[in-house]
């Protein structure tokens, strides 16, 4: 069952698939759709999930799952991840390359390899961290890469 993302409990676990592009915006309506009919669908062990998802600057996708009604299984995750697989088939998108990471420079999104986080030489360029685990955390998703994990990897 879908409900409102803000209505999503703060514990709650959460996805998020970037996209090596951004979507054009018939995309955006039909990946909408698409994604709506199987959150409405998505189970564990036969059991309705409690769901929602928002899709951000026409890139990333985060799904969410009210993990205190019920938890999400191995199987039911898999299924997550196969559905993200057929949007990356049917739109040609890239959302499962965990070497790009991207930044926010000027109000623009750029992607770029990690390994060429060395390169840049302001720390307090903003990334998106997409490691982040729990609704609560989608507001301090973009932080400066000195405060994130990839800090470490920058000269």
């Amino acid at each position: 069952m879908i409900v409102p993302f803000s209505e999503m409990s703060n514990d709650s676990k959460i996805w998020i698939y970037q996209s090596n592009r951004k979507f054009i915006d018939t995309e955006l309506d039909e990946i909408n759709d698409l994604i709506i009919k199987f959150l409405n669908t998505w189970t564990a062990h036969g059991s309705e999930l409690l769901t929602s998802f928002e899709i951000k600057y026409n890139r990333f996708i985060i799904i969410a799952l009210n993990e205190s009604v019920k938890p999400a299984t191995g199987c039911s995750i898999d299924t997550l991840y196969n559905e993200i697989k057929k949007l990356e088939q049917l739109f040609k998108l890239d959302f499962l390359d965990s070497s790009i990471l991207y930044l926010k420079i000027n109000e623009e999104i750029k992607s770029i390899v990690f390994t060429e986080i060395q390169n840049i030489e302001d720390s307090n360029t903003l990334f998106f961290d997409t490691t982040i685990k729990k609704k609560k955390e989608i507001d301090n998703w973009l932080i400066p890469i000195k405060d994130g994990w990839c800090n470490a990897f920058i000269k």
